[in-house]
């Protein structure tokens, strides 16, 4: 899986993918000050997984001209953001092996909700 974590995700967790075999880009320093809506569009050209805890992701993916087809965003919603809580949602999202492609998903301790990048709801 090649992944895309946005500037807020945790590095720590960054690492603990790179070590786990992902190929993953960190924003904070691949693409640092890239505007959202060019980091998703990086993500699409590269076919990456954009792990985000910003919630103005959703918005720039649903609002595209053209839908998600190589890419997906996963929005992760937890409060507080600590490593602690966000890395058993991380290790749920890899171990529920859904198609990513096209897709929104919003991760949280109820589960994962995945809408379709055109705005059809998928199911949990």
């Amino acid at each position: 899986m090649r992944v895309l974590a946005d500037e807020n995700f945790p590095g720590q967790l960054v690492e603990g993918l790179r070590s786990g075999g992902y190929d993953v880009l960190w924003a904070r320093l691949d693409c640092a000050g890239w505007p959202d809506t060019k980091l998703l569009d990086f993500a699409e050209s590269d076919a990456r997984l954009m792990l985000t805890l910003d919630k103005d992701f959703w918005q720039i993916a649903i609002q595209r001209r053209v839908p998600l087809q190589r890419s997906g965003v996963v929005l992760f919603r937890v409060h507080p953001a600590t490593v602690g809580k966000l890395a058993p949602l991380v290790n749920a999202l890899l171990a529920a092996d859904r198609e990513w492609a096209g897709y929104i998903r919003i991760v949280s301790a109820a589960g994962i909700q995945m809408v379709a990048a055109g705005g059809a709801t998928a199911g949990r």
